[in-house]
């Protein structure tokens, strides 16, 4: 009877397995690292001038995910409003936040989703780099090349 659960249970087991790590099956690229055990840095700067009174904050930043509140963050300049996500097993995973300036501008973006970043974020160190500046919020992959993803 011990060998006969034995037999069952190492097929199951294996079968889990590849449920659960379906790369495993196949050989890959060694730099191809599987997607769900990747940590993204989400990061976003406030760039935004420095015309403010010292010690008030020019911009008020609030993200979360449907599971997730990350928290509402209240931005001098040059701070940076940061956090980690990973994949979820449907490639569902998705942060928005919502940016508001001083100046009455205010903004909804999608700091990140899985299908569009879980590729251009792995560029630069598995992260998505964010800039909020007066005229928009500034998506970059490299840290070189900024776009303005989100204007105001």
């Amino acid at each position: 009877m011990a060998g006969l659960k034995k037999m069952i249970a190492f097929p199951m087991l294996a079968a889990f397995s590849l449920l659960l790590c379906p790369s495993a099956t196949v050989a890959t690229n060694t730099t191809d690292e599987d997607m769900m055990f990747i940590n993204y840095h989400i990061h976003i700067a406030n760039d935004l001038p420095y015309d403010m009174p010292p010690g008030y904050p020019s911009l008020n930043l609030h993200c979360q995910s449907s599971h997730r509140d990350i928290g509402l963050k209240a931005m001098l300049p040059g701070d940076d409003y940061t956090f980690d996500t990973k994949v979820d097993l449907f490639a569902t995973t998705r942060f928005y936040c919502y940016a508001e300036w001083l100046e009455g501008k205010h903004q909804y973006f999608t700091a990140f989703r899985a299908r569009r970043d879980e590729h251009r974020c792995r560029r630069y160190h598995n992260a998505c780099l964010w800039s909020v500046r007066d005229d928009g919020i500034y998506f970059s992959d490299d840290n070189s090349n900024w776009f303005n993803t989100y204007p105001w």
